[in-house]
This record gives C-alpha cells, structure tokens and sequence, in this order.
C-alpha cells in the first residue's frame, strides 16, 4: 500500500472546519456589553417587524407580496407583473447599490446586526440552547441544573421545533399571504396536503437551519462574505483589532515575571482568548480582517470587559478601518461615496419616472389561431383577434372595445364591454367582420380602441387581412 502525497492542512481552511474536515462545533460565550444590547433591542424590533410586513397593507395591497404561482411581486403597494421586468431589474439593481453603499460607509453592518439569520439564530436560537444548557445564571434560575441532560435537551427540541414553525408561517405569508395562510391553518391538512407539506417541509428546513447548519450560512453558503473585496476599501468601517496597541501579547501573569525593560514592551492584549471564544463565526480577530467576520460587535463587548478588569482602557477592539489601524490620514470622501449615490439616484429615477408613465392597463392584441380570415357565407371577411388586458388598478373595470378605420366594419365579442377585476388578467376573442371590397391588396389597416370610461384610452394599430382585389375569393 503507498502512501499518499497529499498535503496535511498546517491549519484550519474554514473557522468552523477542523483541518481534518470535520465539523467544528461554534458554542459562542456570551459577553454582555454596551453593543450587545443595543443588539438585542433592534433585533427584537425586527423581528417584530418581520413578523408583522405581511399583515401591512399600502394602498389596499400587501406592502411586501411574492407571488411565485401568480407570477406577481407586490412591493410597497406597486404590483410588478411578468411584463414589468425591467421595473423589477432597476429595483433590484437600485437595492444591489444601495447594500454596496451601506457596506462602503459601515462595512457589514447588515450581517451582523439586521440579517434574519443572525438575528434568529443569536436571539431567539442560542438564549434557548443557553437557557436549557444548565450552567447560565438564567438557566441556573429556572431550575434546568436539576433536571437530567436528555429532559433538557428534549425541552430545548420542543422549544426549536414551536419556533420553526413560527418562522415557517413568517416565511411563507410573504409568498402567499396572510389571507391564504390563515384559510391554511383554519381548515383541516386533508383539505389542502400540499399546502400542509410545504408548511411542515418549510419548518423542518428552519429548524435543520438554525438548530444544526447555524453559522455555515454565514460562511459557506451565503455569497455576502466574499464580496467584500469589491464593496470594502481601506477606509471602511470595520471590526478591527489594534495590533499597535496590543501587540505583543503578554498575560498578567507572565508580565509579573518580567523585567522592567521587557514589561514596558509588552501590549495590552493579554491573549486572554475572550474575542475568540465569544466569537459566533469562530475567528480569532486579531488575525485581522477576515471573510467570516460579520462584524456583529461580541468581540468588542468581550475585550471591552477584560479590559475593564486589568485597568486599561477600552478600544482595543473596535469600529474602525483599515487605514486608521496604519495610522493613515482619515478621509471621509472617497470615489465610491460618490459614485454609489450617484448611481442609486440614477437607477430610481429611471424607476420612478417609469411607474409614473405607466398606464392603468396593459393591452395585448393578437392574431387569432388558423386561418388568417375565413369567408362568410354571406360573402363577409372575418379576421380573428385575441385581445389580452391586464387592470394595474386596484378597482374592477368594464373595457370597452371598438374597430375604426374602415366601412362598414363589424365587431362581435363575446363580452363587450369586458369586465376585468383589479390587479388581474383577462382575455378574450373577437371577430372583425367587413365587405371584401375594403381590401387593399389583401390587408386593411384599422386602429383597435380601448377604453374603462374612466382615465384610460388606449389605440392599437391593427392589420386586417382578406382576400387580394377587390371582391376576391381565397
């Protein structure tokens, strides 16, 4: 048997990997500081707001409405329909910018103190698992010492498995809506199975999510972390250490032992381990700035607190930026301050302008299928025409339809006016029926009319065909 010429890992590829590719298990110590809470209030603001976004309403609609089967997004009471997608590209673009923006000026602000992930998994998640642990002042309180570690772990499952399916309703009112999901949970799961599927399938993925994945979103699967080599600069906002400062690395207790001379030399950090061990990406920060890093301030609560203990001042962790730990001059201005607003100002105006010239309808008119026209017994030419309307207003409307253009034209419509409801599509079937006489050299050119008698008036040039002279036969 030979022996294999792959090389060893001399050291971890991932924070949550061992290097020999096995799971590293993240159980982050809390340190509770001035930034932890100032985390924990806006993280239960949002997710007060995230719970309730679909049960707000602007304008009569959902202010946030996905639609997938429907093939309609509602954003902030505008319905973006499949024909809108170019609005839905410069609001997606305009949003992409806007996130580019945020990171230039606060670095990953977002990451680590509004994201979903992290807010469920650091507030609602991990108390759960520090409160059913049995070593927390909280869990000590509770009385989870004095139960056995399978009734622990079998309530902090219970525990998991009610907030899943809490997320799981969240998540799912956003893509089908409170009225839909309420009628879901009212009525019997043999009434609607696969409904019932997709809200338990949903809730099994939040609790592999936040119960065992955790951080490896943040790390693995989300593509955040690694664009921040385009959206960061060294004047960015960031998590840092002071390595000027805490360099080299001396403990109290080494530091006893010392000469005067090599005392002086020593840093303030005292290699305590605390920024590491708090850490829920598990990074060592003093490494420096680093992809896993999602800047959500527990090193700073941590070192701040050691700090506090040894009589030094706070600040060896902190927001700062990559040029201000070189002792670069600080420039607030820089290109991409600029050019980013400037670029988002661009994008929504474009956006803006278009949903105001945006019409009350949509019309589409066809060809009918088969036969170009058809001869009628009575010698008539009927052309076939598909008409497609869509009402982008949130009231029900009658559309009128009429041919111009020619003598003696005829139109016969199964409905007409045709009712549409709001925020919906129909479409219908007519036949324009004319003397063949009309005909020149097989075509005859005529304007469709639409109107609701109210603020919308639409004319669609149309091409009739029919027979070629005058009186001809097909």
């Amino acid at each position: 048997m030979t022996e294999s010429n792959a090389p060893e890992a001399t050291e971890r590829v991932l924070s949550t990997m061992n290097r020999d590719g096995s799971r590293r298990w993240l159980r982050p110590k809390l340190f509770v500081g001035s930034f932890y809470r100032r985390r924990v209030v806006l993280a239960w603001i949002l997710i007060g707001l995230f719970t309730a976004i679909p049960y707000m309403r602007f304008r009569g609609k959902p202010l946030i409405l996905l639609d997938i089967p429907a093939r309609e997004f509602t954003l902030f009471g505008t319905t973006f329909l499949p024909t809108d997608s170019l609005l839905l590209m410069l609001l997606l673009l305009g949003l992409a910018v806007g996130i580019f923006l945020l990171t230039a000026l606060f670095g990953r602000v977002w990451c680590g103190w509004a994201c979903p992930q992290m807010v469920y998994l650091e507030f609602l998640y991990r108390p759960v698992e520090r409160l059913t642990g049995g070593r927390s002042k909280w869990s000590k309180r509770l009385g989870m010492n004095r139960i056995g570690d399978g009734g622990r772990k079998t309530i902090r499952f219970v525990l998991y498995i009610l907030f899943s399916f809490y997320l799981a309703h969240t998540f799912l009112a956003y893509f089908v809506g409170v009225e839909e999901l309420s009628r879901w949970v009212r009525q019997s799961p043999f009434q609607h199975p696969m409904a019932f599927l997709v809200m338990v399938s949903t809730a099994l993925l939040m609790l592999a999510d936040f119960g065992y994945f955790r951080e490896q979103v943040c790390i693995v699967a989300c593509p955040y972390g690694r664009f921040q080599s385009v959206l960061l600069d060294r004047r960015s906002t960031i998590v840092g250490y002071d390595f000027n400062r805490g360099e080299n690395r001396t403990s109290p207790k080494k530091l006893k032992t010392m000469a005067p001379d090599q005392a002086e030399k020593a840093g303030d950090c005292i290699d305590c381990a605390a920024c590491v061990i708090t850490c829920p990406t598990g990074i060592d920060i003093r490494d420096g700035l680093q992809m896993e890093c999602i800047g959500c301030t527990q090193c700073i609560d941590a070192c701040d607190s050691i700090m506090d203990r040894v009589g030094k001042p706070r600040g060896l962790i902190r927001y700062t930026s990559q040029d201000e730990l070189d002792n670069a001059d600080k420039k607030i201005l820089r290109p991409r301050i600029i050019i980013y607003p400037a670029i988002m100002l661009l994008v929504f105006g474009l956006l803006i302008g278009a949903l105001l010239g945006k019409d009350a309808a949509d019309v589409t008119i066809l060809r009918g299928i088969g036969a170009p026209f058809a001869q009628l017994p009575d010698g008539r030419i009927s052309n076939q025409i598909r008409v497609k309307i869509v009402n982008r207003t949130d009231g029900d409307r009658e559309y009128r339809i009429a041919v111009a253009g020619g003598d003696g034209l005829e139109l016969v419509a199964p409905q007409n006016p045709l009712p549409v409801p709001a925020g919906t599509t129909r479409d219908t079937t007519m036949f324009v029926m004319c003397d063949p006489g009309v005909f020149d050299d097989g075509s005859l050119d005529v304007v469709v009319h639409l109107d609701d008698g109210a603020d919308f008036s639409h004319d669609h040039p149309y091409r009739l065909l029919g027979p070629i002279g005058n009186g001809g036969g097909r």
